[in-house]
C-alpha cells in the first residue's frame, strides 16, 4: 500500500438511526473501489464492518468500525459508527478524528431520534458535514420531503447536490448538479453507470438549482460575492474552492441521493468527497496541551512535524492481543518507532503497522499525518491515550463521551471469581469507553454502568464467552441517607459492664439537632466540670462517626445532624475509650429512633426527547414513577420533558423508554439532589431492609 501525504487523504465518519444503511452503504464503496471482490449482506453475516459474532447475531453494529479505500488516487478513511443508542460513545470516538461526518438518513422515514443525537454531536464540534439520503429506491421513498425535514431539524445550509429522476422501486438515475449530467447505475454487482445529458423534463430544475448553489457559494465569501454581483457568475476553479472552503467553515452541507442496496449514486458521491471534502491539512487545527502545562497548543497537520497520534480505539483480537487504532496528528509513524505515551508517561516501541477493513489488516511499514490506522503489542497504552515525541510531549484533548443512562451491581454466580471478573470488565471498558465500572464501598458492590441494556449485556456475555466466568445483573441499591426531623435534648445511655476484675463503664447524654440539607455531621463538646474527661471525647467522637457511616434505619448513611454531648460521667478504674466509645453508639441510635427519623432518597434530573406524539405516555410513565415535571420544551417536531426523579424509579429506564416510544426516546441522567422519601415508599425500604438482615 502506498503512502498518501495529507492532501490525498480524507476522513470521514458515516453516522446516523440505526437501521439507515450505513454498514451497506460502506461494503458497496468497498466493492466499488475494489477493496472487496463481493458484496456482503447483512442478513448473511458477512458484511466487512459487521465481523464481529454479536453484531452478526444481533445483526446491527455494535462499534465503530475503520475503513479504507483508494478512489482515484484519493486515500478515503471511512469509520461506519453503531446507530443504536447502546454505542452513541462509539460515534463519539469517530467524530474526534476524522474530517467530515455524513449522516445517512432513510428517505421514507426522514430525521429520526437517532439522526438528531449524533447531528447534535457534530454541530457541538463544529464539523463540515454532509447528508445521504439512503434507501431512495424504497416504494414509499419521500426525497424531497426528507431533505425538507432535514433542512428545518439538522441544518437550513442543507444544499441538494444530486436528485432522484426516478425515486421508488425503480430508482437507478440522479442528477448531479455539480457535473451538470443524468447519471444512469447499473447494478450495485457491475459498478457501471452511465453519464449522458440532462434530459429536458429535468434541465430546468437542475438549472435553477445549479444557480442557488452558485449563489450560496458566493454568499459564502466576500471576494466571491464581489466577483459574483460584477459577473453574474463564478468560473469552474473560483466554485470548486468556494464549495470546498464553504463546506469547511459550515456554510453549505452537501446532500445526495442514493440507494446502497441498489449502488445507485455512490460514485458520484465519492467523487465529490475527493474533490471537495476537506482533507486533514484543510481542517483548523486540533487542539492540545504541552504536557505538564495548560498552555494550549495547535497540532497542525504536517508530514515534517513531530509524530503525533491519538488513540481513540482499542479491539482484542484473538491471538494477537490488544490492537491499538489510532490517528496520527502529525509527522510519521514507523514500525520500530520509539515514541512516548505522553498520557502516561511510558515510552512504547512501535510493533507492526496496519491498515484495517474490519478484521482485515494490511501491514504497512509507515503512516503520516492526517492517517488511520493500527498497531499492536503496545505494552501500557490504552484508549484515549496520546503518542508523541519526545521533543514535543503534548496531550491531545480525550474524547468527549455521553454520560451514561443506566446502572447495574454485577453479582458472581461463583465466589472465587472477582479477579477474572474485575480484569474482564477492565478490558471491556477499553473496548467501551462509556461502560464504567467501580467498586462501590458504600454499597458493598460492583456498579457497571453505560448507555443501555444491551451494552451491559454484552458485557456479560464477554465474561462468559472469554473468561468463562458467570455473572448477573442486578438492581443496584440506593444510597439512601438517614436522617431526622426533632430536636431531643437528651439521648442517654450508660454502657456498664462488671464480669469480675476491672469492668466498663462508660455514660453519655447527647442532643440531636436537625440541621440544614448538605451540611453533613457535626459534633459539638459541651462538657463542663470535667464530667466526661478530655482523653475520652476522642472516643466519643469516634462512636459518633461509626454510627452515622453504617446508618440505622437501612444501613445507610446518617447525615445533616448536630450532636452535641453535654454531660455523662465515668469511672475511675472501669472507664476507656472502648465503654465510651459503645455508650456514644447506643446513646445515638436511641436519640435518633425518638427524634422523627426519616429517609432521604437521591433524586436525579431526567430529561427526555420523544417524539411529540409519545409525549402523553413518557409524562404518564414519569409521573407513575414519583417524578415531578420541571417543564417541556419544543425542538421541531420534538419534545424535551425535563422532570425529576427518584433513583430508586429510574432502574432499566432506557429500555423501558425506548419500548414505550418504539426505539424513538433518548434521555439523560444526572444528580440532582436528596430529598425526603415519601412515608409508605420508607417504611417499604426500611421492611425489606429489616427482612435482609434477618435471612443474614
Amino acid at each position: 500500500m502506498k503512502v498518501f501525504n495529507p492532501d490525498a487523504i480524507r476522513n470521514i465518519a458515516f453516522i446516523g438511526h440505526g437501521g439507515s444503511g450505513k454498514t451497506l452503504l460502506s461494503e458497496v464503496i468497498l466493492y466499488n473501489s475494489g477493496e472487496i471482490n463481493r458484496i456482503g449482506s447483512i442478513d448473511e453475516g458477512n458484511t466487512t464492518s459487521d465481523y464481529n459474532k454479536n453484531e452478526i447475531d444481533k445483526q446491527i453494529s455494535l462499534s465503530a468500525t475503520p475503513l479504507h479505500i483508494e478512489w482515484k488516487d484519493t486515500k478515503i478513511n471511512l469509520i461506519d459508527t453503531p446507530g443504536y443508542s447502546d454505542f452513541t460513545g462509539q460515534v463519539s470516538a469517530a467524530l474526534h478524528v476524522t474530517d467530515v461526518a455524513v449522516s445517512v438518513i432513510k428517505s421514507a422515514e426522514g430525521v429520526e431520534v437517532g439522526t438528531e443525537v449524533t447531528w447534535e454531536n457534530v454541530a457541538k464540534h463544529k464539523m463540515p458535514a454532509s447528508i445521504l439520503i439512503n434507501k431512495v429506491d424504497n416504494e414509499h421513498s419521500k426525497f424531497q420531503e426528507t431533505f425538507e425535514m432535514a433542512k428545518d431539524r439538522l441544518n437550513n445550509d442543507a444544499t441538494i447536490i444530486s436528485f432522484p429522476v426516478n425515486e421508488g422501486v425503480n430508482f437507478n438515475t440522479v442528477i448531479d448538479i455539480i457535473k451538470m449530467k443524468e447519471i444512469v447505475f447499473d447494478s450495485a454487482e457491475s459498478k457501471k453507470f452511465t453519464e449522458k445529458a440532462i434530459s429536458e423534463t429535468h434541465k430546468a430544475k437542475a438549472e435553477k438549482m445549479r444557480e442557488e448553489l452558485v449563489e450560496k457559494i458566493a454568499e459564502s465569501s466576500e471576494e466571491l460575492m464581489n466577483k459574483f454581483f460584477e459577473e453574474g457568475t463564478l468560473n469552474e476553479s473560483e466554485l470548486k474552492q468556494g464549495l470546498k472552503a464553504a463546506i469547511i467553515n459550515r456554510s453549505i452541507m452537501p446532500v445526495f441521493a442514493v440507494s446502497a442496496a441498489k449502488g445507485v449514486g455512490i460514485a458520484n458521491f465519492l467523487d465529490f468527497a475527493i474533490n471537495y471534502f476537506p482533507s486533514p491539512i484543510e481542517r483548523v487545527g486540533n487542539k492540545a496541551k504541552m504536557l505538564g502545562s495548560d498552555n494550549e497548543v495547535e497540532i497542525k497537520c504536517d508530514t515534517n512535524g513531530e509524530p503525533t497520534a491519538f488513540v481513540f480505539k482499542s479491539l482484542s483480537e484473538p491471538h494477537v492481543g490488544e490492537l491499538s487504532v489510532f490517528k496520527v496528528f502529525s509527522g510519521k509513524l514507523k514500525t520500530g518507532m520509539d515514541i512516548l505515551n505522553t498520557s502516561r508517561g511510558k515510552t512504547e516501541r512501535l510493533g507492526q503497522l496496519f491498515i484495517l477493513n474490519g478484521k482485515n489488516r494490511k501491514e504497512v511499514s509507515e503512516l503520516t499525518a492526517g492517517d488511520i490506522g493500527a498497531v499492536v503489542k503496545l505494552k501500557d497504552t490504552h484508549t484515549g491515550n496520546t503518542l508523541s515525541s519526545k521533543n514535543y510531549s503534548v496531550l491531545i484533548d480525550d474524547i468527549d463521551y455521553p454520560a451514561p443512562t443506566i446502572r447495574a451491581a454485577v453479582s458472581a454466580r461463583s465466589k472465587g471469581d472477582e479477579d477474572k471478573i474485575s480484569s474482564g470488565l477492565h478490558i471491556f471498558h477499553e473496548e467501551n469507553p462509556t461502560v464504567k465500572v467501580h467498586f462501590d464501598p458504600e454499597l458493598g458492590q460492583t456498579i457497571i454502568s453505560g448507555q443501555g441494556e444491551l451494552q451491559l449485556d454484552l458485557a456479560v456475555k464477554m465474561l462468559k464467552d472469554r473468561y468463562k466466568v458467570e455473572v448477573d445483573l442486578i438492581e443496584p441499591k440506593i444510597p439512601y441517607r438517614e436522617t431526622i426531623k426533632a430536636v431531643i435534648e437528651n439521648a442517654e445511655y450508660k454502657h456498664k459492664k462488671q464480669s469480675g476484675g476491672r469492668g466498663q463503664y462508660g455514660h453519655v447524654v447527647l442532643k440531636l439537632e436537625p440541621l440544614p440539607r448538605g451540611t453533613g455531621i457535626e459534633f459539638v463538646d459541651a462538657i463542663v466540670g470535667g464530667v466526661v474527661p478530655r482523653n475520652f471525647i476522642p472516643a466519643v467522637e469516634k462512636g459518633l462517626h461509626e454510627i452515622t457511616a453504617k446508618g440505622i434505619l437501612t444501613g445507610s448513611k446518617v447525615v445533616d445532624i448536630r450532636t452535641t454531648l453535654h454531660f455523662g460521667s465515668y469511672h475511675n478504674v472501669d472507664s476507656d475509650e472502648v465503654s465510651f466509645k459503645l455508650a456514644t453508639v447506643n446513646a445515638f441510635k436511641k436519640g435518633f429512633l425518638e427524634a422523627k427519623p426519616m429517609l432521604l432518597e437521591p433524586i436525579y434530573d431526567v430529561s427526555v426527547k420523544v417524539p411529540e406524539v409519545y409525549m402523553g405516555d413518557v409524562m404518564g410513565d414519569l409521573s407513575s414513577r414519583r417524578g415531578k415535571i420541571s417543564g417541556m420544551a419544543a425542538e421541531g417536531p420534538f419534545q424535551v420533558i425535563k422532570a425529576k426523579v427518584p433513583l430508586s424509579e429510574l432502574y432499566k429506564y432506557s429500555t423501558h423508554l425506548r419500548s414505550l416510544t418504539s426505539g424513538r426516546g433518548v434521555h439523560l441522567r444526572a444528580f440532582s439532589h436528596y430529598e425526603e422519601m415519601p412515608k409508605d415508599a420508607q417504611d417499604k425500604v426500611i421492611e425489606e431492609f429489616k427482612k435482609a438482615k434477618e435471612e443474614e
